[in-house]
This record gives structure tokens, sequence and C-alpha cells, in this order.
């Protein structure tokens, strides 16, 4: 049968009522973290957890023995590899138990845990199938318990005592410095001097079973399984505070503890934890609805920071529960992520993305949300005694539950009174400024502000009708108002960069714009922004994730949001400089929107931060600054990356070369959810800066030089520096061949190469030195026979001129020669043609006897033989047949003179000259075709 509409409308309506009523159990709770087998790489049942006294944390594990260093989980197997039950600290001994055996834990030199099984000892026999579920150590005495039996272990001598039980034995309590234990069917008993005496019989507790003893003034109370508590004294068991027993009537408890404040924690079957005050009443209940990851508690511990651990049937879980945090998670994602929160008339309003919702403060109850506020909620701000809620749909007034829509101009970012007009609000929307107005009693929209169309996010006033307005794609405007509040005069974009994410806001009477470059201050005096070098340290670039800033007027507090932190200034209580407080939760952990974070003072130093998942709410004067200690876990080194050796962490190493690997592992016992440890290390010798803060808690360095190193680290834990840096020296060792004995070798290799190659150097320049002499020498002979050469030249060149000269005057004889016979004969001639002989014949004598002087030819021929000395021998050896005269002749040819200029010389005619030419061929039997002169010339 078809539904009617009338039953689907009614379905719809339900359906919308129980999605908004789905939070109900939702409620603030302490932080908790949660571990799971995959984070600690072992089992999911933890049966129990103890802590040591450098705080760190052993828990009994089905695959072996977890410990926990505060950033590492590290298993070792139990020794037959069954299952833990039971483990507790005792200085530096960690005793566990398990299947047929029992022993102790202890660090060796490097770090890690050796175990020593106390059950073989050939004194002690156990029985079957024995576990052992619970250990107390108590005066030198060590007590391990079964279901059938005890077995007590003396320390300083190493005995054994064993109390056999034909009764189960479900569990052992130490109260004082006393031990009791319930034999199931039998009674309560406690152990004096090794023996058991019954305290409680049967007839008394029934079958009442023991979850745990407390002291409780002059008596004991009984925590029982799921009956409640009991009081016994002096024999009397009663129960204890009736009132409250409807508080454990539906739970099965398994485990419990007392806590150091004296109120209980109560771990239960299918129920999750209890935590309950001295007089049983009911503080805060947790199960896996409300953040714990199962609801079947095996153990409980409560650790040196107060801290509460949880060892569950899956998982281990930590509860933060003296944290000054405490956390509200919307898990099913109805309220959304949270933008802005008010709180009036004793009510607590967010506003989130997906409408305003209310609850009562103070109360865990549901958030119930507000009809006809669907939609985008961006600011709560109560002025003028009214809560006014900026929705993406306009702007509301809240009263109560009620809502009154006075202005549908879309997106209302900001809400602002105005100095000086009592019955006006200024807003800021998507699309510029708009005014609100009083009138008899009730706000309604006015008007927009005409000629600023800018999305108006951010508004300060300088006065009332002077503002800035920031938006954060553009940048920051002056705005000038008229004095009704209807215009804009003037408005000019003051010279800062835009910034996403930026801010303006008023602290103190001081106007600051925030974005990634820092805070900067509007000096009105200047009319423009300086920087703020203080709190721009708190927004610097690695630390900055938003400029959004929250003004707290009312405490007198700024609040800035960073990636590691936040931060609060305030006035200095005695010094005009402002006072920074650090609260150590970064971004990551908060969940905040970025650049949307948003605070609410709850009063009494409590503040409410709007989160993606919800919120949390942290109270200031809870805050601890106590510094933590560093330790060092482990160092690790080898000559392949992935097969490193543990080392003696007490003394500095020297390794090998090859083995230059070299892995640390550090941690603070930092056991907080929300705040995150950060650390920092340096390797003196080759890294002498900090790294970059980080989570990461090693550091490995990878094929180090040889020489020596210290390394160093140190840690940050809700913003507050270790106690101690941690500090491991070690020296890698030089390769062999930088050893001193290479190095000897080295040296007298070196002097022996140095001496061979001296050797052969100076064998070789000698022979070089050999052949450079004797090169010396040919060049030496070279040079001289040059010289030589040079010298010949040069005597050839005088000798040439020598010939020259002689040749001139010869030449000059000859024409001398010549021209005088030629004169003579001329004047021969001359007289011949006189009439008187007698005198004629006597010139002609004396003339005669000149030209036929043979003194002219001797001294022409010593000059002829000068120029050309072989001449002569050489025709007369080739021509033996030829005169003197002929001789004459030759010479002259030789000079090459002509028939015309030989015939004075010889004092013949021209004729006779041509006869003894041709009588001269037939001596030296020249051809026809021959040339005498020519032959002469060339000989």
């Amino acid at each position: 049968m078809p539904f009617s509409n009338k039953f689907r409308i009614n379905l719809c309506f339900l359906c919308v009522a129980l999605f908004f009523n789905i939070i109900v159990d939702a409620q603030e709770v302490p932080p908790i973290q949660i571990f799971t087998p995959q984070d600690y790489n072992a089992e999911d049942q933890n049966w129990a957890i103890s802590q040591s006294d450098d705080n760190f944390i052993y828990v009994a594990n089905n695959k072996g023995l977890l410990e926990y260093d505060g950033a590492s989980w590290k298993l070792y197997a139990s020794r037959n590899e069954g299952i833990l039950r039971s483990v507790k600290v005792s200085g530096d001994k960690i005793y566990s138990g398990g299947y047929m055996d029992f022993g102790y834990w202890i660090k060796d030199k490097q770090g890690l845990l050796k175990y020593t099984s106390l059950s073989k000892s050939e004194n002690l026999i156990i029985k079957e199938d024995e576990e052992f579920w619970g250990i107390i150590v108590v005066d030198g005495y060590v007590l391990f318990q079964s279901f059938e039996s005890i077995y007590i272990y003396n320390t300083d001598d190493e005995s054994y005592d064993v109390i056999d039980s034909n009764y189960r034995i479900n569990k052992m309590f130490k109260v004082d410095n006393t031990i009791y234990f319930q034999k199931t069917g039998y009674g309560i008993f406690k152990i004096e001097d090794g023996r058991k005496i019954l305290v409680v019989s049967i007839d008394q507790i029934g079958n009442i079973e023991l979850i745990n003893v407390f002291k409780s003034g002059l008596g004991l109370l009984f925590q029982t399984k799921d009956k409640g508590f009991y009081y016994y004294k002096d024999g009397v068991l009663e129960l204890w505070n009736k009132n409250i027993q409807d508080t454990f009537a539906h739970l099965s408890v398994y485990s419990s503890i007392r806590l150091k404040d004296g109120t209980f924690i109560l771990g239960t079957i299918a129920n999750g934890m209890l935590h309950v005050d001295q007089n049983g009443k009911e503080l805060l209940k947790l199960d896996q609805s409300l953040g714990l990851s199962n609801n079947t508690i095996l153990s409980i511990m409560e650790d040196s920071f107060g801290n509460v651990w949880l060892g569950l049937d899956n998982g281990i879980n930590v509860i933060n529960l003296k944290s000054p945090y405490k956390v509200y998670t919307d898990k099913q994602g109805v309220l959304g992520a949270v933008y802005t929160a008010a709180k009036k008339d004793g009510l607590l309003y967010l506003g989130t993305n997906q409408g305003l919702f209310y609850k009562p403060i103070d109360v865990n109850g549901k958030f119930t949300f507000i009809e006809g506020t669907k939609g985008q909620v961006w600011n709560l701000s109560i002025l003028k005694n009214e809560l006014f809620c900026g929705h993406d749909k306009g702007t509301f007034i809240i009263n109560g539950t009620a809502v009154q829509q006075v202005s549908s101009e879309i997106g209302t970012w900001i809400i602002k009174e105005v100095k000086d007009y009592p019955n006006l609000l200024v807003q800021g929307n998507y699309k510029g400024i708009n005014v609100l107005e009083k009138v008899n009693g009730t706000w309604h929209y006015r008007n927009t502000i005409e000629g600023f169309n800018i999305s108006s996010r951010y508004i300060e006033f300088l006065s009332s009708r002077e503002l800035l307005v920031n938006h954060e794609y553009k940048g920051v405007y002056k705005v000038e108002l008229d004095t009704e509040l209807r215009e804009v005069l003037n408005y000019e974009k003051l010279p800062m960069s835009a910034g996403i994410k930026s801010c303006i806001v008023n602290y103190d009477n001081r106007v600051l714009y925030s974005y990634k470059e820092g805070v900067f201050e509007f000096k009105r005096d200047r009319q423009k922004f300086e920087k703020d070098t203080l709190l721009s340290d708190l927004l610097n670039n690695d630390n900055y994730v938003s400029g959004k800033l929250f003004s707290d007027v009312e405490n007198n507090r700024l609040w800035v949001f960073s990636k590691n932190d936040i931060t609060y200034v305030e006035p200095g209580k005695f010094s005009s400089d402002p006072k920074i407080n650090v609260i150590g939760i970064s971004n990551e952990v908060r969940k905040s929107k970025s650049g949307f974070e948003n605070m609410l003072d709850l009063g009494d130093y409590n503040y409410l931060i709007g989160t993606t998942e919800g919120y949390l709410t942290v109270d200031l004067s809870k805050i601890e600054h106590r510094s933590l200690d560093m330790h060092l876990n482990n160092v690790q080194y080898g000559s392949h990356p992935n097969e490193l050796t543990a080392l003696d962490l007490k003394s500095d190493e020297v390794f090998k070369n090859e083995t230059n690997n070299v892995k640390f592992q550090y941690s603070i016992t930092n056991y907080s959810m929300l705040s995150n440890s950060k650390y920092q290390y340096r390797l003196i010798g080759i890294y002498n800066k900090w790294s970059d803060w980080s989570s990461n808690s090693e550091a490995f360095f990878e094929n180090l030089p040889y020489g020596e190193y210290t390394f160093q680290a140190r840690a940050l834990s809700n913003g507050i520096p270790s106690a101690n840096n941690v500090s491991f020296s070690f020296a890698i060792d030089k390769p062999w061949y930088f050893k001193p004995l290479a190095i000897i070798s080295y040296v007298v290799l070196s002097i022996l190469v140095l001496y061979v190659l001296y050797f052969f150097n100076k064998k070789h320049y000698k022979k070089e030195q050999q052949k450079l002499l004797e090169k010396k020498e040919r060049q030496l002979k070279l040079e001289q026979l040059e010289n030589q050469r040079q010298l010949i030249q040069f005597k050839n060149t005088n000798l040439q001129l020598d010939i020259e000269n002689k040749n001139r005057e010869l030449g000059m004889a000859t024409m001398n020669l010549v021209k005088r016979n030629e004169l003579l004969s001329n004047i021969k001639d001359e007289l011949s043609k006189r009439k008187s002989l007698n005198e004629v014949d006597n010139v002609i004598k004396l003339i005669n006897s000149s030209i036929n002087n043979t003194g002219d030819w001797q001294l022409f021929e010593e000059a002829f033989n000068n120029v050309d000395k072989d001449f002569m021998k050489k025709i007369k050896a080739l021509h033996p047949s030829i005169t003197a005269s002929d001789l004459r002749l030759c010479a002259y040819l030789r000079l090459n003179l002509s028939s015309k200029e030989i015939a004075p010389l010889l004092n013949i005619s021209h004729k006779s000259v041509e006869v003894k030419r041709y009588r001269l061929r037939k001596k030296l039997e020249l051809d026809h075709d021959h040339s005498l002169s020519s032959y002469i010339i060339e000989l």
C-alpha cells in the first residue's frame, strides 16, 4: 500500500529531527590519543601497562612487550612467543609474565631490552599451562600471580616462595605494603611473612568478584565487578554509598585504578570508561561514541603526567585527563565547521557552515539547530545587548531560540558600532557597507552607503566617519563618510599589499593589519601603516598559516594563530613591554578553518576555539610550562643503510671508515594529544647549524667522511624547550690509505720514487749533458767553420775589392798606355810630315823608344797577373807553342780590347793586329766560326 503524502511529510520531519538530535551523545571530553595495532605493529589486546622512571611506557600485548618512548613504538617478542599478560616496572627492570614464564627485561648498552627468565630456576616448578596475570613489587620482593599460585621472588638472594591455591586466584592487590588476593569461592586473604591469612570469609563476601582494593579512611574499599563498591572495617562489610549504586547497576567492570587526586577510573566490558569522584559521583563517561577506539578496557594506568592509559581489547588509548583542553567533536557532520561563537543568557551559540546551533553552557547536552538559520553563518556579535548573526542570507537578531531578520542584504561579514551614533550600526557585506538603525526599540535595515561597492569583510573605525576596509584580493581602503552615513565622500587605496587570509583588527586602541609579510599598525598622525616587529616575529614566513587576529577586548588580549602554536599577547605587569604567551597547539592538531580562526571568551581563563569538526576549549590557568626530558634511544651504524648495528650509548665510538652510515633515534615523553613535539638536530663536524623543526624523531646520515663528530638534538613540547639536549660523540676512522703506517709507507715510497727519479733523471741529464756538450762542440766547430767561411768570404771580398782595384788600375794603366801610345803615334805622324828630317828623326826615335818601352809591359803584366794570375799559366799550359808576344796579345784580348785599341799598345798598325790575331788563332787551333776573343775571355 503506498504511503500517503501526510505520512511522507511526517517521516521527513522525523528524519530531520533525528538528524539534528543525533548529536545528543556528543560532549566536551578530554583529548584522546588513539594507537591502533597498525600504529604499534602488534596485536589488538593489551593486558597491562606500566611506566618507567624515564617515563617510557611498557605494555603487555598478545604479541610481546611494547615499549613507547613518546615518538615511536618498539615490539619485543616474548620468550616463547606467547601472550604477555602482565608487566610492572621497578627501577631499571621491567618484569613481565605470560604463558608458562615470567622474568624481567633490562636495557643493554645499546638501549635495547634483553630478557632474563626467572621461571627457569632449577628450584622452581611451574604448573602446566600456567599464565601469570599480575605482578606486584614490594620491599625487595616481586610477586607473580597466576590463577593457581603466587610466586614470591626475593630480589636479594634470588630465592622463591610459592603460595598455592586450590581455588582460582583472579587478581592480587597492593594496599600500602600489604598484598591482598581473593580465592574464588573461599574469601579474601592477605600475605604476611610469606603466609596467607584470611581477611574476609566467603560468608561475608559471597560470590562477589573483586576487581580492586583501595585504602579508605581506616578501612578498605572493595571495588567489585558488577556490584559497585563495598566498605570493609573491623570485620564489617557493607555497601558503600547506596545512593550511587544505580551508576554501576548495568556495568561489568574488568579493571580499575585510583588516581593521585583520589578519584577512580573504572574500565568496563562493553561500556567504556567511567570516571567517578571520591564519593562515587560520575565525573566523566567515555565510550566508543565519544572517542574511544573500543568499549572493552583490559588495563588502566595513570602516568606521571596525570594521563590515563587504557589497554583495550583493540588498541591503546591515552586520556589527557589533566589537559587544559577539552574537545567537542561532531563525528556525524551535522554541526559542520565552526566559523564563529557567542554566549548570551546562559546559552552557547555556534555559527557554522550548516547554520546556527545552541546549547546551555556548562551542560553536556546536545546542540540544537535554530530554525530559519540554515546556511553559512559568518559572524556572531553582541552589540547594544543584542545578539546579531551575520549570515549568508543577511542579518538576524537572535533572542534565545527566536530569529528575527533585520536585513536581507546578502553576505553579512561583520557588524560594528559607530561612535557618536548610538542608534546606528554599520555592517560589511559582499557588495559594500550598509547601515542598520534602531527605531522604536526595533532594528531594521536603513540604507546602503553609496559610492563603495567592494566586499567589506573587515571594518575598523578611525573616527565616527572614517574607517579602514580590508579586501583580501584588493588591499586596504581608507573610506570617508558623510555626516548622515549615507554616502562615501572619498576613498583611497592605501599603499599596502593585498594578502590572502589578511585581517584588520583593533587591539588596545591600535588598528592592526596582518598578512603574510607581518603585522602593521596604522599611525594616525602619519596616516600610514608601519611594521610592528614584535608581532611580526610571531608570523614569520615558516610559521605563517593565517593573518587572522582575534582581539579579546574584555581581557585586553590579542590572539595570533600560526603554524606551530597559538600565541596571545597581553600587557606586561611590571614593564611597558607586552607579554608573549605561547600555547603549543599546532594548526594541524587544532584543525581550525584557515583564515577563519575564531575564539570566544567563556570566562575564568577559558576560551572556545572553533574547528572544522566542532570546537575545543582551553583553560589558560591549567597550562603548565613544564620542560620534559629528552632521550637518546638508539644509535645504529653500518656500511649499508639497510644493514645497521646498534651501538653502545654510554661511550664514545670510533667507526671503521667503511661503516659511515649512522642513524639516531631520540624522543621526548610528551603524551599530550593536542601538543605535538617538534625536534631539531645538528651534527657538529659537518652540519653545524640546527635543522628545521620537524615532528620526525630520527636522523640518518649516509656516507659520512672521516673525522670527529658530535650529534645533538633538542625538542619543543607545548612551546617549551626540552629540559636537556641529547648528545653523542663518535669518530669515523680514516681509511687505511690515510693512516700513519700508510702515510709512512707513502713517504718511504715517495722518497724511493724520488731517488729513482733522481737517479734516472741524473743519468738522463748526464746523457743529455753529454749530448749537449757534443752538440755544443759541433756548434763550436760549425761556428768556427762559419767564422772561417766568413773570414774567407771577408778575405775574398777584400780580394775581390783588390781585384776590382787592380782591374781599375789595369784598366787605367791600359788606357793610359793606349792614350799615350796614340798620342805618341799621332805626334809621330805629325812629325813625319815635317820637312826637316834630322830634327824629326830624333824625335821619332825618342817616341819609338817610349812606345817600345818594355817597362810599360812589365808594369802591365804585373797588374794583369794580380787580377788574373792563373790565366797566363793556364793558356801556356794549354798551348805551349805560343810566344811572349802572343801572350801579350792574349792579355789584351782577355781585357776585351778591340784591335784598334790593341794596335797602339803593340805599336803596330791595325792590320798588323789582325794578322797577329789570325796567327794566334792558328796556334790555338780554333775553328773558323769560333770567336778568338770569346775563347780567351771564357778560358
